[in-house]
């Protein structure tokens, strides 16, 4: 119980912050109606957390105090539309110049995306190693990645738990048809995609083997 309303009186801090700015221990204590020795300690752990940062307001009168504020990290915690934004962008560039210009972009983004893995990753590393780079890059992007190997087979699956971009991915299939050629290009490898959250699948699972082991499989 003691645990639950801890938890929410730290969420009540973060909501305050978010919605009125950088405030004082003071000025939360008032607002919450605690102590300010009561403050402090959910304001330690958030700051354990990385969800605030603090800094030292000089005042005219009296000594300098600490005002908190909410940091990156927890920022991106409240909801955001940027997928709504990015495939209101895109539809209207489809009907301003076409279904081609939006192929295009896609195909701008998966050429970025290459080129910072080849920036990353050595080009005489083994196949596995390129995979585990892969994967890496990916999950850093939020696909939630998880690599496994089909002993029998000798190859890979690839599972992206999430899709960041799912809402574009279902209008616009051409994010998925670039995600696979990217794969392809980066490892030299033959794919083949299984399942795809766009689609409705729960995950979405590559199959992936090197060119090479096409004619034995």
């Amino acid at each position: 119980m003691n645990k639950d309303k801890s938890s929410s009186t730290r969420n009540q801090i973060l909501h305050m912050l978010k919605i009125k700015g950088s405030m004082t221990v003071g000025d939360m204590a008032q607002e919450l109606g605690i102590t300010e020795m009561a403050v402090r300690r959910h304001l330690n752990t958030l700051e354990r957390d990385n969800l605030i940062e603090s800094r030292l307001l000089r005042q005219a009168m009296g000594r300098p105090t600490n005002v908190y504020s909410l940091s990156e990290e927890a920022d991106n915690m409240f909801p955001k539309n940027y997928q709504d934004l990015a495939l209101e962008f895109l539809n209207d560039i489809k009907e301003l110049q076409g279904a081609g210009m939006v192929e295009a972009l896609f195909k701008l983004r998966q050429q970025r995306q290459e080129n910072l893995y080849r920036d990353i990753v050595p080009s005489d590393s083994d196949f596995e190693k390129k995979l585990e780079a892969l994967a890496k890059m990916q999950d850093e992007k939020g696909y939630m990645v998880e690599l496994k190997k089909d002993e029998k087979t000798g190859k890979y699956i690839f599972v992206e738990s999430n899709c960041p971009i799912s809402s574009v991915a279902k209008e616009y299939t051409y994010a998925c048809n670039c995600e696979k050629m990217l794969f392809e290009n980066v490892l030299n490898a033959e794919v083949k995609q299984e399942e795809c959250i766009a689609t409705g699948g729960d995950n979405c699972v590559y199959i992936i083997s090197k060119k090479e082991d096409k004619a034995e499989s």
